[in-house]
């Protein structure tokens, strides 16, 4: 698996025609290439404790193969009803706070791929742009690049892209944000096992304002009424 790792970030997504209309916002110097986008993100040790734990609850209760894994940054984890919210399906629960694509990569093979999904529910990117390390453009090669890793092991799993959310702490990156969502959008389009789920629209209000009973009191995470919207879009991409 780690050399298939290392072989996916070398050569494959960066290639990716549909990630790379218009000009990045960040400087060349600032923004993450094909190249420098794993020495920019996070480091692997800070999720070292919480990865620990997914592995330990594996080998006392081990999850289902076959699932749905819904996996990415804290708005996969803090999704506390996923069981309740698709009690038809087996679902399983794969996000760590604070990560960037790369992370949920680095991690895909004990926290994914080990599962043999049907389905993957992706959402990872926002914290990516918050970083001002990468642009839009990146984090749609290395949405690529993880749909290169999964499809290589499981090229018949399915791969569910929630848009990134317009979260009220984060407007400064809003056109950003915006334009990653328009390039993974373009790019599912071309592969019929991808799949991309718009919660960006919804979650705007009349006034095109992030909607201010979807968010916690950080302006960042969701509340229960979020989760529920979330869970009527994304379903139908599960049944």
């Amino acid at each position: 698996m780690r050399s298939l790792l290392v072989t996916v970030l070398s050569f494959s997504a960066f290639w990716c025609s549909a990630c790379n209309s218009g000009p990045a916002v960040y400087p060349a110097s600032s923004a993450a290439s094909a190249t420098t986008v794993p020495s920019t993100a996070p480091t692997i040790d800070r999720f070292q404790r919480e990865i620990d734990a997914y592995l330990e609850s594996d080998r006392l209760s081990p999850p289902p193969q076959y699932a749905v894994v819904f996996a990415g940054s804290s708005s996969i984890r803090g999704w506390r009803t996923l069981g309740k919210d698709f009690s038809d399906l087996e679902v399983v629960g794969r996000g760590f706070g604070g990560s960037q694509v790369i992370d949920v990569i680095r991690y895909a093979d004990v926290l994914i791929l080990k599962l043999r999904p049907r389905t993957v529910v992706f959402y990872c990117g926002e914290n990516d742009i918050a970083s001002r390390k990468v642009s839009a453009e990146d984090v749609c090669r290395l949405f690529n690049t993880f749909v290169d890793l999964v499809h290589r092991e499981l090229p018949q799993t399915k791969i569910v892209f929630i848009s990134l959310k317009p979260s009220p702490s984060r407007m400064q990156f809003i056109d950003e944000i915006r334009r990653a969502n328009r390039l993974v959008k373009s790019y599912a389009e071309t592969d019929p096992t991808l799949s991309y789920v718009d919660v960006f629209t919804p979650m705007l209000d009349d006034a095109g304002q992030p909607r201010a009973e979807l968010f916690l009191n950080d302006r960042l995470h969701m509340t229960p009424a979020g989760y529920a919207l979330w869970t009527r879009l994304v379903r139908p991409y599960l049944d």
